[in-house]
């Protein structure tokens, strides 16, 4: 019989301290998230200075409270995942010491994990993931498209090319007022609306899987400003719905053609932006139309959390694909295969 296999997950790339303890790579033991949002909100974004000092308070209290929660001790732990990148350099480095800290006091293997690995693998604690396999990653800093052909390996087909989607929807929600994160204060308006403004949407060259918000945005804000201009008053439920619209057309479609031509046998969505409830219906319908199997982590699994890291971490440490004492914060790293 095997021996289980559990992993100590620790997450600091942004604003949520968090540290979890999954088993075999599926099964969630533990899973602590300490959240910076009512620090950050009024700002209307992410402060990196107050994003580490913030994580320099809670990181022991929440890898303390993942082993209590657990009822483990370090002892019970086979192998420490951590985020290595990519992230705000200063945020990465708080949970890399702890982490590191952590590992050489017990004797204890290291592993460096890429954050969207992390996301992607956010579905291995819901179901099997079975390959090959289409992953659609939407998040405040990232909207990918990755072709996973066995586990632990990794094709990066498409891009955005500026504005990631989530961060898109932070600064059109800005310009509707509305509070930090914007967006879902977007999806519950555009949920609410009765009508829709039309904007354009960014399909870029023929063929390509690329992405591109940053003219969407553009136009929403210039939407904004011209109806201020005229004196006229705006419904936000119409801008935010045409707004929600545009974005969702173009992530469904292309991950649509991308399912088709790769032939895969799972779509699964990932990151943040997963958490949108337009977004999560669209691709539902859609590939139920396909007959494609379709997947989404509960809202809990799509923000930034620590169970995805121990779960890509488990998959990494059982390749024996392992870092040592040297790791640093690597806020641009690529996303690699292990395999």
């Amino acid at each position: 019989m095997t021996k289980d296999q559990y992993i100590l997950g620790i997450e600091t790339s942004c604003d949520e301290t968090a540290a979890s303890i999954v088993k075999n790579g599926h099964e969630i033991i533990s899973n602590v998230v300490a959240s910076q949002i009512e620090s950050h909100k009024r700002f209307g974004g992410v402060v990196p200075e107050i994003a580490s000092r913030h994580h320099v308070e809670q990181i022991t209290i929440v890898i303390e409270e993942a082993l209590n929660k657990a009822n483990m001790t370090p002892k019970d732990i086979d192998a420490v995942a951590v985020t290595e990148g990519p992230g705000l350099v200063g945020a990465l480095l708080i949970g890399i010491n702890a982490a590191k800290a952590f590992a050489f006091a017990n004797g204890l293997p290291l592993v460096g994990v890429h954050h969207i690995a992390g996301h992607i693998y956010a579905n291995a604690l819901v179901q099997p993931m079975e390959f090959p396999l289409l992953a659609l990653v939407v998040s405040g800093g990232h909207t990918e498209l990755v072709v996973m052909k066995e586990d632990g390996q990794f094709e990066l087909i498409g891009e955005t090319r500026d504005d990631a989607a989530g961060e898109a929807y932070d600064k059109v929600a800005r310009v509707l007022n509305l509070p930090y994160p914007g967006g879902p204060h977007i999806d519950r308006l555009a949920n609410e609306s009765d009508g829709a403004v039309p904007f354009p949407r960014a399909w870029l060259e023929e063929g390509s899987y690329d992405f591109s918000f940053s003219g969407l945005k553009s136009s929403v804000i210039n939407y904004q400003h011209n109806a201020e201009q005229r004196g006229e008053e705006i419904n936000p439920n119409h801008l935010a719905a045409g707004f929600q619209q545009s974005v969702v057309e173009v992530l469904t479609a292309k991950t649509l053609r991308a399912a088709r031509e790769f032939k895969v046998k799972q779509v699964i969505a990932a990151g943040g932006v997963a958490a949108n409830k337009g977004l999560r219906t669209s691709l539902v319908q859609t590939f139920a139309k396909e007959n494609i199997p379709f997947f989404v982590p509960p809202i809990s699994l799509c923000t930034d959390n620590a169970a995805m890291i121990a779960a890509a971490g488990n998959s990494m440490f059982s390749v024996g694909k392992t870092g040592d004492l040297s790791m640093n914060g690597r806020p641009g790293l690529e996303l690699n295969s292990w395999k």
